[in-house]
């Protein structure tokens, strides 16, 4: 079996001028050990009931040379590090997919790549090499592609980064393939990894949680109580984990609890998180985004999407019959899908209310891809296509992705399917005749007149109708900034209300770890109120402008934040690619996600990221960044922002003007006053970067809005993609 669509025998080739196994012996010499080891291992590890363990006796580095030689498709198998929990399963899921390239005709190699677990580096020096691993794993990914010469890839996608820098390496092999025009573009299909279960609360660690809720209460600590309770709904994550291990730390500030019990509970926690069949994390962050992407850019065969462990031996079977189906066919390539697929993927990104940082990931993909794609292109395509909301998804409700994933594989609806035919229900104009790896979608969805099993009622995860018209995430623009983003799906519609045209007074921090001790701290209220700027004038100006009459109650400070009449912006600064490889603040998000004063009436900013799971007011992704000289780093503690998120705009405004009634819109870095405190940053920021290794600083890259790429990607992408 070689061609799954015609049924034609004869072993597919691939048509291409250059073949450096058959024009150069030592790779035909070094390679053939490495594929007969791989298949002797799948002959052995392989149920004997599996179609896939029948390899026949043409196993043998005589037929490796001959199909070498008469250029037969190269496929590499690319998998992750067992280092991560999503790559568990890594192994018994490449034995079948080598097995299936063997009896297709075809050549199997495997390679791995190292994968981040953006967890295990949250709120440590490992997130400043989070996003730098994504360009490494696209180089790395590149180097082996091209230095091996494969033709095909089938990608064990997994987590986090890994997607992304998988995909923009294969596609910068394509586009230098196109220059160099004597080789065939690069093809290839994702098998997303299986999702992780969510894990439980002991019984016993729930009871002594409540217990602390409620001791917080009788000791006037309302609003702990009320935190530490809500954190208790949601299925246990890692992401949880990190919302009680800032309530648990706050608890022990307000001596509710000793250190002690701090650390034994947080270890309960921990022990019963990950399910041992490992997956990516069932929240509907970075690692499921990705799987998302995947799909609506039409790269992953349909019964692949949403595994819940090891796919069966007959989904293997038909994704690679999708990946042989496309071979010579170059309209199929790696760049052509993504070209094809774009602005389709931005509605589904929308539609789906997914991670922020597919903001630095999808204009990424398409520059390597040679395409001139920032996020001004995604702002457009959002503008002028605006979709509604139809992802239900939720981590108290019993809408995860593992549930998700579980409606899947029981055929209550078919995912990236059901999504496309449910947005082109809904008048969203969806292109359905952009190629995937099956077909078009418009061949794809014709016959799909239920997307969603009626039965499911509430436990459906996508909804056929919207569920709310907000979507995705926004660009916003200012007077001290570029660009920076706003995952507004993580927002209330009553936040969303809240924060538009309000007035907040900025708390400076230059790194998250500030940001955290402020928020834990027993004596919270009052560091705010000892804000340097934030006089009687000052708050009696932003309350008054944010609806709250002449003569405020100064001497309740707590009762003008919970009335969100006086609000924080916390700007977390010098945290952008070049200063600090950007890391995710998402402890500093978590903490104010889950703190009721605050989250009521503040804002984060920072020139950083946050993880996809975040919510609420979380404004990241900055340019220019702090330490390029960007107006965030000149920034100081009393100062005064408007914020019109209907308007995506964010200013600074003149203090003096604003105490006198009048906003007057200003440039930070046009202050003579404040050079000298940027100059005094810029040091302690350069003295900051000696943290990480020189051989992983994200210099000569580009900004957030060109997808934080290599300046080299950055400057070769000039293809239109439309």
């Amino acid at each position: 079996m070689v061609d799954p669509g015609t049924g034609d025998n004869t072993p597919i080739t691939i048509d291409e001028k250059a073949n450096p196994y058959r024009d150069c012996i030592q790779g035909l010499a070094n390679e053939p050990i490495t594929v007969v080891r791989l298949l002797e291992d799948a002959r052995k590890e392989l149920h004997p009931s599996s179609k896939l363990a029948d390899l026949g006796g043409g196993v043998t580095v005589k037929e490796v040379v001959h199909r070498l030689v008469t250029n037969r498709p190269r496929v590499a198998i690319i998998a992750g590090s067992p280092d991560h929990p999503a790559h568990l399963l890594d192994r018994a899921h490449t034995l079948m997919a080598a097995a299936a390239i063997w009896q297709r005709g075809g050549v199997p190699f495997t390679f791995s790549v190292p994968v981040i677990c953006d967890g295990t580096a949250q709120n440590n020096i490992g997130q400043s090499y989070s996003l730098a691993s994504r360009n490494d794993t696209a180089r790395a990914v590149n180097i082996n592609f091209e230095g091996h010469s494969y033709h095909a890839a089938y990608v064990l996608a997994g987590c986090d980064k890994s997607p992304s820098a998988i995909l923009s390496g294969l596609a910068a092999a394509e586009v230098a393939r196109r220059h160099r025009g004597d080789q065939a573009p690069v093809w290839a299909v994702f098998a997303p990894e299986h999702v992780l279960k969510g894990g439980k609360i002991p019984d016993g660690t729930r009871k002594e949680l409540e217990t602390i809720a409620a001791k917080a209460r009788e000791h006037g600590h309302r609003e702990l109580g009320e935190d530490i309770e809500g954190n208790l709904e949601y299925i246990l994550q890692c992401s949880s984990d990190e919302a009680f291990a800032g309530q648990l730390k706050r608890a022990k500030n307000l001596e509710l609890i000793d250190p002690d019990t701090e650390r034994r509970i947080l270890n309960e926690l921990a022990e019963h998180t990950c399910d041992s069949h490992g997956g990516i994390c069932a929240f509907n962050g970075t690692g499921n985004s990705s799987r998302t992407m995947l799909a609506a850019f039409g790269l992953t065969p349909p019964e692949l999407e949403l595994l819940t462990g090891v796919p069966a031996d007959d989904a293997v079977g038909q994704g690679m019959d999708c990946l042989f189906g496309i071979l010579n066919k170059p309209e199929y390539s790696v760049c052509n899908l993504v070209k094809a697929n774009f602005a389709n993927v931005v509605r589904i990104h929308n539609a789906t209310g997914s991670s922020s940082n597919m903001l630095l990931h999808l204009p990424c993909i398409m520059r390597h891809a040679g395409f001139d794609v920032t996020i001004d292109d995604y702002a457009e395509i959002r503008d002028n296509t605006p979709v509604p909301e139809v992802f239900a998804h939720s981590l108290t409700e019993n809408r995860d992705t593992f549930v998700l994933a579980q409606q899947f594989m029981a055929g209550q609806h078919r995912g990236m399917e059901s999504l496309y035919r449910v947005l082109s229900d809904l008048k969203v104009p969806m292109d359905l005749d952009a190629v995937t790896v099956s077909g078009t979608w418009r061949a794809r969805t014709e016959n799909l007149e239920t997307p969603v099993d009626p039965a499911l009622g509430d436990r459906a995860v996508i909804r056929t109708l919207p569920v709310r018209k907000m979507s995705g995430v926004e660009v916003l623009r200012g007077s001290f900034f570029d660009t920076c983003v706003v995952k507004v799906s993580g927002m209330s519609d009553d936040q969303y209300a809240g924060f538009d045209d309000h007035i907040f007074v900025v708390r400076y921090y230059e790194n998250e770890h500030v940001c955290n001790g402020d928020f834990a701290a027993r004596d919270l209220l009052n560091r705010l109120r000892a804000t340097e700027g934030v006089d009687d004038a000052l708050i009696r100006a932003v309350v008054k402008r944010n609806g709250g009459g002449e003569e405020p109650d100064l001497e309740n400070f707590r009762g003008l934040l919970e009335k969100h009449l006086l609000s924080f912006a916390f700007i977390i600064a010098g945290q952008g690619p070049q200063a600090y490889g950007m890391p995710e603040m998402f402890s500093p998000s978590q903490n104010l996600r889950h703190h009721r004063v605050l989250e009521a009436s503040s804002i984060l900013m920072t020139d950083g990221r946050y993880s996809g799971v975040t919510k609420g007011a979380c404004i990241g992704h900055t340019t220019p960044e702090a330490f390029e000289g960007g107006g965030i780093g000149y920034l100081r503690n009393g100062d005064i922002l408007r914020v019109k998120l209907t308007d995506r705009r964010i200013d600074l405004l003149d203090r003096a003007a604003f105490l006198e009634n009048r906003e007057v819109v200003i440039d930070p870095t046009q202050d003579e006053g404040r050079a000298e405190l940027h100059a005094e940053r810029m040091k302690r920021m350069d003295h900051r970067r000696l943290d990480i290794a020189a051989c992983n600083l994200m210099e000569h890259v580009s900004d957030a809005s060109h997808g934080v790429v290599p300046a080299a990607v950055d400057r070769r992408a000039t293809a239109a993609w439309r």
